[in-house]
């Protein structure tokens, strides 16, 4: 910790400018204060770790203990721990065979203790790449601690392995340096939040119950059942209720890094439990609460993953619809979409003339630069299949030329003059594709937002770089609705965020008229286009609170009566935010299959578990093009309507089942050791369909929210 902020901390009388004369004592006590490097040594019989031997430890009689990464030619092992790699020289003389002999037959993982000299290598034989490449120990002793049967996979970062086969071992998988340095980097970072909400903020660290109540609205809650009949306990969503209940009994400053459970297993981007950096402050506007955020991650981010830069910019939730189709936008690239209603209202093409005859409709389009370059027509098709199938929503194509004209549907309704000004409206260049739509303005503005995501992901497959992971975009997004129609039900409303969620100060008024026209003080951070944390400031008047609950969002009160009771004892005006699910660190750290265990998914919890690991291989070695008759098989599952999921899911097993039994003849009807062509085609035809198959479930039970190793699964296959 630099020594101004230390000062910081001392009380004033103790402070230089408060004793003259005393600074130079102070620099020396503030200095005692600065933590010194971890001692990764202290309480265990080692002298050093694996990575910290140097040119400067040579001589020196050390004793070291870890795994064997890999040994050869009896000559030579390197030994791995949590820290790094040292190679190990095996002595040849004959005082030592004893050693020679032990360490030659130790397999790959098992674990030993070795202790020998610190030597450093001969000349040409250095190593820049390892941190220890300069040395090496030659053993005098060794010890096999517990000797490694044979392994699933190789404990090295560049093999590649199943995900499935992942899951299994994963407690092998832990050993690798990637999710090592990963599960480091979060306890690293937590602690510098810890110390920027504690030691230089006064914040209070308070944990908060695990077992509750029910909470109106929100997701589904996981029950617990207690040792009374028929009643039951909840897993809490969050803290939210609590950390109101600390702000009424004067807490002032509140955080905990809590776990919260949310039954939400339909959700692609939920999961069951999760983490959350829980963040609550009395007397706080929206501007502080952003200001506070701001700092806590510009104090904590990764310093090898470069600077932030504060403030972050603002959006409003109209506006970043309306330009990127979605409340979470990724920024990063542009591809905005663009309004054409007014420059169209001229034309006389039937299907806009009558999406702008609705009061809320609109013409709109996105602009895909190359488009017509890089895309194929399967390609466009599918954009299109796929706002069809999400969204219900019809798209239109047209393509710049390189001799500037268009090719499009359209262009029968416009003469030469509207095209040319189509193409000014739209900046369109050559070899440009634009994707157009008419409806009603959000679902217009979704369908865009969905295809320009999907358009990228293309764009990015065929080589053109538009989202750079290396660099990091910041957003604030708020005036949130306070409340939106209901699925089920439209005529009825539900809280955007959260009950408790306060109006925004300008829209009071209408809470009690017209609440379907509210803007709330609900805040979004959003990065890189996805969403790492939320927060509002909270109705601390119980009045409004019981009007929101009782009259708008017609649930009884009465569950929540002690928080109203609460905040009729004087309840401060206050607000909070969380951090949630390490997204901020996930999207920070490298590749995505070797991040997961940033955001605590619920897969690290079954160590050992049961899986099918046929299937996700299947899926993880290639690209089948679709079977039609299991095609036909899956359609037929998921358009039957069945009333039930369970019932469902049944259905596609059997389905799955047969086209298992269907596959596995024809592999062993054409043998691997016949090679002529027609078994050559055979066998691919039955990987295609084995890759279809595990495409088709590995989709369809995401979606359903079921485990990707089919524990859930009635009659499983």
């Amino acid at each position: 910790m630099a020594l101004p902020r230390l000062l910081q901390l001392l009380p004033r009388a103790l402070r230089p400018q408060a004793r003259p004369g005393c600074g130079r004592a102070l620099h020396r006590a503030a200095s005692a204060l600065v933590p010194a490097a971890p001692d990764f040594n202290s309480f265990v019989a080692r002298t050093n770790t694996c990575g910290e031997l140097r040119s400067a430890h040579v001589g020196q009689e050390v004793t070291l203990y870890g795994w064997i990464q890999y040994q050869r030619q009896d000559l030579f092992l390197v030994l791995r721990d949590f820290q790094g790699l040292t190679q190990i020289i095996i002595p040849q003389d004959e005082a030592h065979s004893h050693v020679k002999k032990l360490l030659s037959n130790a397999p790959a993982e098992s674990v030993v203790r070795v202790t020998g000299i610190v030597c450093p290598r001969p000349p040409g034989q250095e190593n820049p790449k390892m941190p220890t490449g300069d040395i090496e120990v030659k053993v005098e002793t060794a010890e096999i601690l517990n000797s490694c049967k044979k392994l699933p996979f190789e404990i090295k970062d560049f093999i590649k392995k199943s995900e499935a086969l992942r899951m299994q071992y994963r407690y092998l998988d832990l050993r690798s340096f990637q999710l090592q340095y990963n599960l480091r980097l979060r306890s690293q970072v937590v602690m510098k939040m810890r110390e920027y909400l504690c030691n230089l903020h006064g914040f209070v660290d308070v944990e908060t119950p695990t077992l509750f109540k029910r909470t109106p609205g929100g997701a589904k809650e996981f029950l617990v059942p207690s040792r009374e009949a028929g009643k039951f306990y909840t897993l809490p969503q969050s803290p939210q209720q609590f950390k109101q209940l600390l702000m009424v009994g004067g807490l002032d400053r509140y955080f905990q890094v809590a776990r919260c459970y949310r039954d939400e297993g339909s959700r692609p981007d939920r999961q069951p439990e999760f983490t959350q950096v829980d963040i609550e402050m009395s007397f706080v506007d929206q501007a502080g609460i952003q200001k506070l955020i701001e700092g806590l991650l510009q104090y904590s981010w990764p310093e090898e993953r470069g600077s932030i830069t504060t403030p972050f910019p603002s959006m409003t939730y109209e506006a970043a619809l309306a330009d990127y189709g979605t409340d979470k936008p990724d920024t990063r690239f542009g591809m905005k979409i663009v309004d054409i209603s007014d420059f169209l209202r001229r034309s006389d093409i039937p299907f806009v003339q009558n999406a702008l005859s609705y009061p809320h409709g609109t013409v709109k389009a996105i602009c895909i630069p190359q488009g017509a370059r890089y895309f194929k027509n399967k390609d466009l098709e599918s954009l299109k299949v796929s706002a069809k199938s999400q969204f219900n929503q019809e798209i239109v194509e047209i393509i710049c030329r390189p001799d500037g004209s268009l090719k499009s549907l359209l262009t029968k309704f416009l003469g030469e003059e509207q095209q040319s000004e189509l193409i000014q409206v739209l900046n369109m260049q050559e070899d440009d594709v634009v994707l157009l739509a008419a409806g009603e303005h959000k679902q217009v503005c979704s369908a865009l937002g969905s295809l320009r995501l999907e358009s990228a992901d293309l764009l990015e497959a065929a080589g053109l770089v538009l989202r750079d992971p290396r660099t990091f975009h910041f957003l604030w997004v708020v005036d949130f609705p306070l409340f939106l129609p209901k699925e089920e039900n439209p005529t009825e409303l539900e809280s955007a965020h959260h009950p408790f969620t306060a109006p925004h100060p300008s829209d009071t008024s209408l809470l009690y008229s017209d609440p379907t026209k509210v803007r709330s003080q609900h805040y979004d951070l959003v990065l890189n286009g996805n969403e790492v944390g939320g927060g509002s400031i909270r109705i601390h008047s119980a009045e409004q609170q019981r009007f929101v609950l009782e009259k708008v969002l017609k649930e009884d009160s009465e569950v929540l009566s002690h928080l109203l009771e609460a905040l009729e004892f004087g309840a401060p005006p206050h607000g909070g935010v969380a951090l949630g699910s390490w997204a901020a660190l996930k999207l920070g750290v490298g590749p995505l299959d070797a991040v997961e265990l940033l955001e605590e998914d619920y897969i690290i919890t079954s160590l050992g578990g049961s899986v099918d690991v046929s299937w996700k291989s299947w899926l993880a070695r290639g690209e089948g093009r679709s079977c039609p008759c299991l095609y036909k098989a899956f359609t037929v599952v998921m358009d039957s309507g069945a009333d039930s999921i369970p019932l469902q899911v049944a259905r596609l097993c059997e389905v799955l089942d047969t086209a298992l039994q269907i596959i596995r003849g024809a592999l062993s009807f054409f043998p691997p050791g016949k090679s002529d062509p027609s078994c050559l085609a055979a066998r691919g035809s039955a990987f295609q369909a084995g890759c279809t198959v595990s495409w088709r479930l590995e989709s369809w039970l995401h979606a359903l929210g079921h485990r990707a190793d089919g524990s859930s699964l009635p009659g499983r296959h």
